[in-house]
């Protein structure tokens, strides 16, 4: 991972991101067909019209890109599975299936926090199934439970 880039995501971006968006779907429970999670409008909510103004994401990339996080802001008319407030952006990440485990999701996370930060935002929701290993991740990076479902909780990361 040592030449392992960050860099923002883009228009072109678009078709990675719903990659990564399918397999942060899936993990660790399910495996849904990409066609049938993109037709879905709570998981194409997350994707539909990017890049949006109000979106700001990064892609992380050597040879090929490894993992990508980006968050989008939701109403409370149209919220998304992490939502809390209007004003709070949620998190969507994903990691390509063979560089899970070797620091991309942290390093994606860290870049993104920063950026976030740079452009004002004070907070950042997010919604993981509590048997993705991911949840173990976001609590180390400052993420704390605010809200239980059945299978997932949403979590909050202040950061201020």
């Amino acid at each position: 991972m040592g030449d392992l880039i960050v860099r923002a995501a883009a228009a072109q971006d678009a078709e990675f991101l719903a990659d990564m968006l399918v397999e942060a779907a899936n993990a660790p429970r399910f495996e849904r067909e990409r066609a049938e999670l993109l037709a879905n409008p709570e998981v194409a909510g997350y994707l539909d019209g990017w890049p949006r103004t109000t979106d700001l994401g990064v892609v992380a990339v050597d040879d090929a890109p490894a993992g990508a996080a980006w968050l989008r802001f939701f109403t409370a008319d149209a919220p998304a599975f992490g939502f809390v407030r209007a004003d709070i952006p949620e998190l969507a990440i994903g990691v390509e299936a063979a560089r899970r485990g070797r620091g991309v999701g942290r390093l994606l996370l860290r870049a993104l926090h920063e950026a976030a930060r740079q452009q004002g935002i004070r907070q950042i929701s997010l919604s993981v199934d509590r048997a993705n290993p991911a949840a173990r991740l976001y609590l180390a990076e400052g993420y704390r439970v605010v809200h239980h479902r059945e299978n997932s909780d949403t979590m909050l990361l202040d950061l201020a």
